[in-house]
């Protein structure tokens, strides 16, 4: 299983579920989970069927307004 962490500017539960719903479906496979009480509002992604593609994950997150860098 392989686990990427990223740093996030994501504040909203809302907007929170929304990027869980396109990250699933765009990439097929990873569990999402987002920490919005800890300072960074950490995005942790888990891929058992290989590596998270952290690169394509972030210019995800920035088409749809957000920040995102691998902690």
């Amino acid at each position: 299983m392989n686990v990427e962490v990223f740093k996030t500017n994501v504040g909203d539960p809302e907007q929170a579920r929304l990027l869980i719903d396109q990250i699933q479906q765009a990439f097929t496979g990873y569990m999402v989970n987002f920490d919005l009480e800890d300072c960074d509002k950490i995005l942790r992604v888990k891929c058992a069927t290989g590596l998270v593609q952290s690169g394509s994950l972030i210019k995800l997150l920035n088409d749809f307004g957000f920040d995102a860098e691998v902690l």
